[in-house]
């Protein structure tokens, strides 16, 4: 490295095809003719994928490094709660937000066996469904031009539903983000909080500056997630600005990734970022946040190349 930004990262997402399902040693040694230095393990992994990742990594003396565990990983099963990344860490109901902080607790242990000393958490939602609000707003936005009156009205009901329904929610949040941290700062591990991508989702930028106060950062910090983050501002729903002007020192690590539309996971130059507004923010915060590409399994071998290439032309990685 010619600088002092982490290696630029793939996540476990792109992994998410046939010609990787058996055979990950090949999703590495794919990621890394394309030009990518290490990975990030995602929730779609299971613990015997986890195990070839590590392994892969030990057995090549470093090469492809893990640098950092999407929780909750490894994706498990409940016998009677489902799948564990659908748990809410904010959930009202008790016994659902402890086995989520359970699952979480896992992905800690697994980061430290992975030799990183980061695990990215969605904090959980005022509920699981995507409010109301939202829906409409979705399924206005390609013609909000011609619907100004509409689409500002539409902006202001979502804000006022998620606010009148989000404290008690919010409050189990904090309570999870509480009892994490204390496994985390035991373990050596700091806890990415991620932009989420629904509204109903914690946290908003305030939220999670309030949020962070009482922890170190290498217990808890930031993850800027830039697809996330830019389909809240198409929305209208949270200015992109307000993370970077309340968060940009608790940065930890970027998921990096292009947004069409509303559609994100994109690789970079595959929609519309501006990524020279975004390399001046990212250039004021800690050098130290990880950069990880979060490209979906859609995107070809080619454009997930051209993607790393572009980030490093604006100076990103």
């Amino acid at each position: 490295m010619t600088n002092n930004r982490p290696p630029p990262s793939l996540s476990t997402m792109w992994a998410m095809q046939p010609r990787f399902e058996r055979d990950l040693s090949a999703f590495l040694e794919r990621a890394a003719e394309l030009g990518y230095e290490a990975v990030e393990i995602n929730h779609s992994m299971t613990a015997e994928q986890a195990g070839a990742i590590m392994g892969y990594s030990k057995l090549g003396g470093g090469r492809m490094p893990v640098t950092g565990v999407h929780a909750p990983a490894p994706l498990e099963r409940h016998p009677s709660a489902g799948w564990n990344r659908e748990l809410n860490l904010a959930a009202l109901e008790e016994t659902e937000r402890a086995l989520a902080v359970q699952y979480h607790r896992a992905s800690i242990a697994l980061a430290a066996e992975a030799g990183t000393t980061q695990v990215i958490v969605h904090l959980g939602g005022a509920g699981s469904r995507l409010l109301a609000g939202e829906r409409k707003l979705r399924s206005m936005y390609d013609r909000r031009a011609s619907l100004p009156v509409e689409w500002n009205t539409a902006i202001d009901e979502t804000v006022r539903e998620r606010a009148a329904m989000a404290a008690p929610w919010l409050a189990q949040a904090r309570k999870s983000l509480d009892e994490m941290a204390e496994t985390a700062a035991a373990r050596g591990v700091t806890l990415a909080i991620e932009t989420r991508l629904h509204y109903h989702e914690f946290p908003l930028p305030f939220e999670l500056a309030d949020l962070l106060t009482p922890y170190p950062s290498n217990v808890a910090g930031y993850q800027h997630d830039v697809g996330h983050a830019e389909v809240h501002h198409r929305l209208g729903l949270t200015d992109k600005s307000a993370w970077w002007d309340l968060l940009s020192a608790r940065l930890v690590g970027l998921h990096l990734h292009d947004v069409r539309g509303l559609t994100d996971h994109r690789a970079p130059g595959n929609g519309d970022v501006d990524y020279a507004w975004l390399a001046e923010r990212i250039a004021a915060a800690p050098a130290s946040a990880a950069r990880t590409f979060e490209i979906d399994q859609h995107e070809s071998d080619e454009d997930t190349a051209r993607g790393l290439q572009l980030m490093r032309e604006h100076e990103i990685v």
